[in-house]
């Protein structure tokens, strides 16, 4: 029976108890008014002190007063208002990868037009150190000159900006943000929103139009044409400037062809039956949903405008179809190879192609498109220049109807409500694009593929582990599928879709959860979403090892680069267990010390964070400044020696994950009696020491390799499978025919 507590003790206790509860209470409550507080603020009277209102319009002397929910401040010029600034994040979702949001503010002319942007803040990771800031502005630069309003086509639409190499979900997060906010903005403060009205507002008829041969449908623009000679080429790369791309001109005479290219707008029945014919065309309309558009590209000449891109990756990066803020990249899943055009008199095409515009796209039949093409000139083995040409479609007035009158035809008020000036202008103005679908999800569209592989590999590292049993009695045969799953690990999931977890991921969840928490903030990347959909569900079945073990790329690379130098004979170094268990802290002292300078200063932490060399091997894959790369190399030189040192010591990402860990439901790494008492081999063959001289396993550093298992089963390595084998062998020879007694000495065992 335990003993009574004092009641004197009780009592202390509550009291103790008592208070810091309400303490606690009293630290929430002021937690959640400064929130409170905090959100109540607008970004634009928090940055606009500091501003001045030249920096985003030449000559601009002041701003005038703040209107508007969200706000809007006029930039004005000798007491007139040449045009209106504001801040993204006050519009629209702008959180990047980091979980915080990227403050950008921008300033639009009386006409609706971008016309100023300047980063303001920011917490992304990638941009903190290594990629520098410098191409984050020019990146938003590129969108000066932008006008949601304008007539779509090849001036209107999504500006032409270079990715950023390394930064591709903050500059994706980006530029979504400013183009939606500057419809928004635009729809609010342009006094004259039919600006954007190119004509009457038309329908598509089904029924207009006949069955025309390939001179009619290219005389009336039902077909559009695009012919380009290798003069044209030539002196578009001119005129980019690159010293390279022009010293690399397109052979041949200047008035050969480099290209003819045709577009139609196939979903169009007159259209579509003068081009794919009756049959043709009715495999299209089986095809097509409701409201759903196709088209028909047919090219000749040198250049593909198919290429082969879309054989290894599924998407045509030659074309694509932009029509306002809308960019549609094709995918082999909405294409169809045509073997000929059945209009009349059509000429015989080296390639024509029939692209269906996925439903999800907000894409309007009768206002302008573009047929954008891409065309690429080496500059080197690994570096290109681009130059881009296009092909403007309308669909001919033959083809449409008169569009019935908006219920209500009333012009959009100057800064009315964000929202009825945002859905008012998208009905009466054809020309500004309705709201794409959330950023998130066209990320995870992009990367159809590449989420079906890493499934897979999830899902074959799955079974590895529930039938780890049956696949280590093969110590070959494991051996092989580690290697190759290490090889996959790295150099796909690694180097190509660089999807490499970080400590980074751990502290701003953190700081999410503490402020607006939203799942779409880190769905941004699907790869690494899911990867932490696993880790998750593996820390409690396995702990962290699956992880560490199987699904780092960082740590595949420290274990086949410990591989290689095993080959060529490079001395391991075994750690003394003494100097070892002082040692493995030192990641969790790490973590600890990163996890609460992140409480303070996120940004801070995400800088200290670089001790993890992953930015430098994975993402950017050894192309950075010098001493990341040096410190990158001396961590995996250290490994050549001491299988995955920075696993064992350093990693604070191990050390985040090893301490929900300890959590997990399961023990699956099985132990005999005599682990550790006699026998040492386990302790002795860990390639990270996790297994105690006394047998037991510290699941905190264990990278589930599986390795013991291996030596678990072993007959030929573990002395209580080689004892079992032996007495098998003793009893088979005993119960041969023609032998009664055999010797110990003859089984090669020892006196039991």
């Amino acid at each position: 029976m335990s003993p009574a507590i004092p009641a004197s003790a009780r009592a202390t206790t509550r009291q103790v108890l008592g208070g810091a509860i309400r303490i606690f209470s009293l630290v929430v409550l002021l937690l959640v008014a400064g929130l409170a507080e905090a959100a109540a603020q607008s970004q634009l009277a928090r940055y606009l002190p500091d501003l001045t209102a030249a920096e985003l319009i030449a000559d601009a002397d002041g701003f005038g007063a703040v209107t508007g929910d969200p706000p809007i401040a006029p930039v004005l010029k000798a007491g007139a208002v040449v045009g209106y600034a504001y801040v993204t994040s006050d519009f629209v979702n702008t959180v990047g990868y980091s979980g915080k949001p990227i403050d950008i503010v921008v300033a639009l002319d009386t006409a609706g037009t971008i016309i100023g942007a300047r980063l303001l803040m920011h917490h992304e990771p990638i941009v903190l150190i290594g990629i520098p800031e410098s191409e984050i502005a020019d990146y938003i630069a590129g969108y000066i000159g932008f006008n949601p309003l304008r007539p779509t086509g090849a001036t209107g639409g999504r500006p032409d900006v270079d990715i950023v190499s390394g930064a591709t979900v903050t500059v994706l997060v980006i530029g979504d943000s400013l183009m939606r906010s500057a419809a928004r903005v635009a729809a609010r403060v342009t006094k004259s929103p039919d600006v954007a009205v190119a004509g009457e507002a038309r329908d598509i008829d089904p029924d207009a139009g006949e069955i025309m041969d390939w001179a009619g449908l290219v005389g009336n623009g039902a077909v559009r044409r695009l012919h380009l000679t290798i003069g044209d080429v030539n002196a578009a790369f001119e005129k980019l400037g690159d010293h390279q791309g022009k010293s690399r001109p397109e052979k041949g005479a200047a008035g050969d062809t480099f290209i003819d290219l045709y577009v139609g707008l196939a979903s169009h029945p007159a259209i579509g039956r003068s081009l794919l014919g009756e049959a043709g065309f009715k495999r299209l309309q089986q095809r097509l949903g409701a409201g759903q558009s196709a088209i028909l590209v047919m090219g000749e000449g040198r250049y593909s405008f198919k290429g082969s891109g879309y054989v290894r990756g599924g998407i045509f990066d030659r074309v694509e179809l932009v029509q306002g803020t809308e960019t549609v990249h094709f995918r082999d899943k909405q294409h169809e190879r045509i073997g000929a055009v059945a209009a009349a008199g059509a000429p015989a095409f080296k390639e024509i192609a029939l692209f269906v515009v996925p439903s999800e796209v907000t894409f309007n039949v009768t206002d302008t498109w573009s047929l954008q093409l891409l065309v690429a000139r080496a500059t080197g083995a690994l570096s290109k220049v681009f130059s881009t040409f296009a092909i403007d479609y309308r669909l001919p007035d033959l083809y449409t109807k008169p569009a019935p009158p908006p219920p209500s035809a009333a012009t959009v008020p100057t800064m009315m409500s964000d929202a009825t000036a945002t859905a008012d202008a998208a009905s009466a103005t054809p020309g500004l694009a309705v709201e794409p679908p959330p950023l998130w999800q066209r990320a995870w569209q992009s990367k159809i593929v590449s989420i079906g592989v890493l499934v897979v590999m999830v899902l074959v590292l799955t079974a590895i582990f529930f039938f780890q049993d049956i696949l280590v009695k093969h110590e070959k045969l494991f051996d092989r599928v580690r290697l190759g799953f290490l090889a996959m690990t790295l150099f796909w999931l690694g180097w190509v879709a660089q999807a490499q977890l970080s400590v980074v991921n751990v502290l701003t969840f953190a700081s999410a959860v503490r402020a607006d928490f939203q799942w779409s903030y880190f769905m941004l990347d699907p790869l690494v979403f899911i990867l932490w959909f696993a880790v998750a569900a593996s820390l409690i079945f396995w702990g962290r090892g699956p992880f560490c073990g199987w699904l780092c790329p960082f740590g595949a690379l420290q274990e086949l680069a410990n591989r290689f130098a095993r080959l060529v004979r490079i001395p391991q170094i075994k750690v003394p267990w003494a100097v070892h268990e002082r040692l493995w802290p030192i990641k969790y002292i790490i973590f600890l010390v990163l996890f609460g300078i992140s409480l303070s200063s996120l940004a801070l932490a995400e800088q200290l964070a670089e001790i993890e060399p992953f930015k430098t091997a994975i993402i950017l894959r050894f192309m950075r400044e010098w001493w990341f790369v040096l410190f990158a190399l001396l961590l995996i030189a250290a490994g050549l020696f001491v299988e995955r040192f920075f696993c064992r010591y350093l990693c604070p990402l191990g050390a985040a994950l090893a301490i929900p860990g300890r959590m997990r439901m399961f023990d699956w790494l099985k132990r005999y009696r005599e682990c550790g008492n006699p026998c040492r081999r386990c302790y002795n063959e860990c390639p990270v020491e996790a297994i105690h001289p006394e047998g037991h396993i510290n699941p905190n550093e264990c990278i589930s390799c599986l390795h013991c298992q291996v030596l678990y089963h072993h007959d030929r390595k573990c002395p209580v499978v080689i004892q079992r084998r032996l007495k098998r062998e003793k009893r088979a020879a005993l119960s041969s025919p023609g032998m009664t007694a055999v010797p110990k000495s003859a089984t090669g065992g020892t006196p039991q």
